[in-house]
C-alpha cells in the first residue's frame, strides 16, 4: 500500500488532566531494523498512560512521546530483519499507540487470537504481558494454590482472575463496589471483597481458615503493603506492580522471616526488547491457546474514537469502568475483520 506522509496522533500538550491530550498531525514513522509499521486499528488505554499524561512517567530514552503501550492492526511495512511477522497483529510497544500508525518490535508482535476483533486484541498486550511475568514468573503461581488480586475489576485484575483460574488456582479479589465485586466473581473469583466496606485481611483469613493465600498481586502500595503481608501463607509471595497509594511503607521484617515470605515486583515498559521477548514467547505458547479456546477473554468496558482520547482518560480517572478502555481509529472500522474460529 502507498503510505501517507502524515497521520493523526494524540499528543500530551502539557502535563495535566485529560484535556492535555490533543489530536495533532505527525509524520508517519518508518521502521528500522527489527521493527514493523502497524496501521493501528485500536489501542488500549492503561494507567501508565495516565501517569505519563500527568508528567509522572516519562517514556524511556528513544521511545515515542506519544502515549499508548498496546495496539492491534495490520502490518504495512517491515524493516530489515523483521520478516515472518503475521499480517494482523497485536503488539506491546514502548509508546506511540495513540496514533494511526505505530512502530512495533517484531518479536513483541503476536497474532490476533482466532475469533477476536481488533478492539479485543488491542486490550491484550499490556495486561497479559504484565500478568504473565508477575503472577506466573515472579509470583510462581501454580495449580492448586491461591491468589489475592487487588483491583480485580481493572484491566490487570480481570486478566489475572481469568488466567489464574484457567491454570487451576483459587482466586480472591478486591474491588470498589458491589457491581465490581460481582464482575470479579463472574470472571472466576471464588470470593470478592468490597475494600470500601470490608477489611480484606480479615476476610482472607476467614476464607482460608487462617492459612492465607500463596500469592498477592498488588498495585496499591503504601499502607496496603503490611496488610498484604498479613494475607500471605507461609512461603507466600507478594508481587508489587504499582504504587497508587505511595512508594513508602513500613515492613515487619520478623513476619517476613517467620513465614519465609518473598517480596518482589517489576516494571515492564523500561525493559529491552530482548528482555520482553521471552514473555511474548511464553504467551504465544501457553496463553494464546486459552484465548483461542475462549477460556480467557479481554473485558471491554467502552471504546472511544482516537480523537476522543481525552474523554477516554476522563473515564479512566473516574475508575467507573470494569475491564479495559480502548481507542479506535478510522482504519479500525475498515480493518475490523475477526478471524474465523478454527
Amino acid at each position: 500500500m502507498t503510505l501517507p506522509e502524515k497521520m493523526t496522533a494524540i499528543e500530551i500538550a502539557v502535563p495535566g488532566g485529560p484535556e492535555a491530550l490533543v489530536p495533532v498531525e505527525r509524520p508517519v514513522p518508518r521502521p528500522g531494523p527489527g521493527e514493523v509499521l502497524v496501521q493501528v486499528a485500536a489501542a488500549g488505554v492503561n494507567r501508565p498512560d495516565v501517569m505519563q499524561r500527568e508528567g509522572n512517567y516519562p517514556p524511556p530514552p528513544g521511545a515515542s512521546d506519544i502515549p499508548g503501550l498496546e495496539i492491534a492492526g495490520e502490518v504495512v511495512e517491515a524493516g530489515p530483519g523483521a520478516a515472518g511477522v503475521p499480517d494482523r497483529v497485536c503488539a506491546l510497544v514502548q509508546g506511540g499507540g495513540y496514533a494511526e500508525y505505530c512502530l512495533a518490535a517484531a518479536p513483541l508482535c503476536l497474532p490476533v487470537p482466532e475469533g477476536m476483533s481488533n478492539v479485543q486484541a488491542a486490550a491484550l498486550p499490556e495486561t497479559y504481558f504484565t500478568v504473565w511475568t508477575n503472577v506466573f514468573e515472579r509470583g510462581r503461581l501454580a495449580a492448586g494454590e491461591s491468589i489475592l488480586v487487588h483491583g480485580g475489576s481493572s484491566g490487570i485484575g480481570t486478566t489475572a482472575i481469568q488466567l489464574a483460574r484457567a491454570f487451576g488456582a483459587t482466586v480472591y479479589a478486591t474491588a470498589g463496589s458491589p457491581e465490581k465485586c460481582r464482575a470479579c466473581e463472574e470472571l472466576g473469583a471464588a470470593e470478592s471483597i468490597d475494600y470500601r466496606e470490608d477489611d480484606f485481611v480479615a476476610r482472607i483469613a476467614a476464607a482460608t481458615e487462617g492459612r492465607g493465600v500463596d500469592v498477592v498481586l498488588d498495585m496499591v502500595g503504601g499502607d496496603y503493603f503490611p496488610r498484604c503481608l498479613k494475607c500471605l501463607a507461609t512461603e507466600g509471595r507478594l508481587v508489587q506492580i504499582a504504587t497508587q497509594r505511595g512508594i513508602r511503607s513500613e515492613i515487619n521484617l520478623l513476619a517476613v522471616m517467620v513465614k519465609r515470605l518473598t517480596v518482589t515486583g517489576s516494571t515492564l515498559r523500561p525493559r529491552s526488547v530482548a528482555e520482553k521477548t521471552p514473555i511474548a514467547n511464553a504467551l504465544r505458547e501457553r496463553v494464546w491457546p486459552l484465548l483461542a479456546a475462549g477460556r480467557a477473554r479481554p473485558v471491554i468496558h467502552r471504546t472511544f474514537p482516537l480523537h476522543e482520547a481525552a474523554a477516554a482518560h476522563a473515564l479512566m480517572d473516574s475508575s467507573a469502568h470494569i475491564g479495559k478502555i480502548v481507542l479506535t481509529t478510522v482504519a479500525g472500522w475498515e480493518l475490523e475483520q475477526p478471524a474465523a474460529p478454527a
